[in-house]
């Protein structure tokens, strides 16, 4: 439902209109001459204003004036007669958001006015949007105070302000769009777009067709023109993230792009030129890419103008608390529901616990735990997180050590102990020994003693 000012001196018309949109919904309110309509939009506020152009006293266009002074965000219908067309197409230049000509069908209106609602819709999101990411990429708002993050911080801040190419190294889960987003929001192009494409979800033709936009025509199925990333970015930033996934075909107009800002739609003949800051992100070795020649190396210079490493989670372990309460905070709100914190044990669970899949992993724990917390505090049990978090009634055989009647040595007891504690510490040894209640000494001994093999290769270390 819309609020709507109706404007006409012409009684039955006017009067026609109003009980229309009324039964459509609408709260209508009625003003007989371009007079009353002023001094309902200096009293109230409207959706849509509906107003005749030719009226007695102030016309339609005092009526369009005073509600674009007043009111900036709302849409004016005009209704013309056929000889003042020309009239309401100035109108128009001047702000109005259409015109119906006299005279016209019900059904005609309420499409124009639900078009004009739509786009009031679609600014109001686009608003919260840009402000909700405005926030969340702010410096201050970004979780986290170990040296590992600041590091990477005190070089975003740097680079932001300048309109170089950026490449983002990290791990998945890492929070490389998080660091994308707060280079752009905090540069001169924030009030432009921030255009996000994941380059690895998305078959070669498609993501050509995604960043570079198609004419009709182009190739089956292409019904219509379509915009590119490119050109909706035009005077922001494009992040491509896993750019390592894309084809030499797509890096080589890639490359092209960056060298002359230029670019032609597919199928199209028309050369366009943009003003697009890149900020690109991968958790492959884009070096080794290129000696193995599936990475294009005149591109990776391209790209790696200055390069930000983001920290696996892992490394900034004194960021997790944190990190779990505002993960905390957010579902709770979104599930509304009373979640005061974190149990000791739940907190000793989540810092010894080596997160192979980092911040995303995380998040993705926190918000199972929030949904089957039975109690304001978050227990150990409610984060399940491996064996080591299994409800008493789950299976846990695997972790327990049982005694035979034949008996075991008690070299073979410490030995499945000391294997099982390394496993569920990703073999992190210091992490095992917390564990266990010994020093990182102790147990390096055991290790040796026991023979206990180490992978040559971590888990942990290896890139989601």
């Amino acid at each position: 439902m819309a609020r709507i000012l109706v404007a006409d001196d012409h009684d039955a018309l006017r009067r026609g209109l109003a009980l229309a949109l009324s039964a459509a919904g609408h709260d209508v309110e009625e003003a007989s001459n371009g007079n009353a309509a002023l001094e309902r939009l200096h009293e109230s506020y409207f959706d849509v204003v509906v107003s005749d152009l030719k009226m007695g006293g102030s016309d339609g266009l005092d009526v369009l004036r005073t509600t674009k002074s007043l009111h900036p965000t709302v849409s004016v219908i005009l209704m013309t007669a056929f000889g003042t067309v020309n009239t309401a197409v100035e109108a128009m230049k001047s702000g109005a958001f259409d015109y119906v000509q006299k005279p016209f069908e019900i059904e005609e209106m309420e499409v124009k006015i639900e078009k004009a609602l739509e786009l009031k819709r679609l600014r109001h999101e686009l608003d919260y949007l840009r402000n909700e990411q405005q926030e969340s990429y702010d410096f201050e708002k970004i979780v986290g105070h170990s040296e590992a993050l600041q590091r990477v911080l005190a070089v975003v801040k740097k680079v932001a302000k300048s309109n170089s190419t950026v490449l983002i190294h990290g791990e998945t889960g890492t929070g490389k769009e998080l660091i994308a987003g707060a280079i752009h929001h905090n540069s001169l192009r924030a009030a432009r777009n921030f255009v996000k494409v994941n380059c690895a979800a998305l078959q070669e033709n498609l993501l050509e067709s995604e960043l570079f936009g198609h004419e009709k025509g182009a190739f089956t199925g292409a019904d219509r023109q379509r915009i590119g990333r490119f050109e909706q970015a035009d005077g922001g930033s494009l992040f491509l993230d896993e750019i390592g996934d894309m084809s030499p075909s797509t890096q080589a107009k890639i490359l092209r792009v960056l060298q002359e800002h230029e670019f032609e739609r597919l199928g199209g003949t028309r050369t366009i030129r943009v003003d697009v800051r890149l900020i690109a992100a991968t958790n492959r070795d884009l070096p080794s890419m290129v000696a193995a020649g599936t990475f294009r190396e005149d591109l990776y210079y391209r790209l790696n103008v200055v390069s930000v490493q983001t920290p696996p989670l892992r490394e900034r372990k004194e960021d997790i608390l944190a990190l779990a309460m505002s993960f905390l905070r957010r579902f709770g709100n979104e599930l509304k529901k009373r979640l005061d914190g974190l149990e000791p044990d739940a907190q000793k669970l989540l810092l010894r616990y080596n997160w192979p899949g980092n911040i995303r992993e995380l998040e993705n724990a926190i918000e199972r735990a929030a949904l089957l917390a039975e109690h304001a505090v978050v227990t150990a049990e409610d984060l399940r997180l491996g064996d080591s978090s299994q409800s008493p009634g789950g299976s846990r055989e695997s972790s327990v050590v049982r005694i035979p009647p034949t008996g075991i040595p008690l070299e073979d007891v410490e030995r499945q102990a000391l294997t099982e504690a390394l496993k569920m510490a990703n073999w992190v040894q210091k992490d095992a020994a917390d564990l266990l209640s010994i020093s990182p000494r102790v147990m390096n001994y055991k290790i040796k003693t026991l023979g206990i093999e180490m992978p040559r290769r971590r888990p942990s270390m290896l890139a989601g």
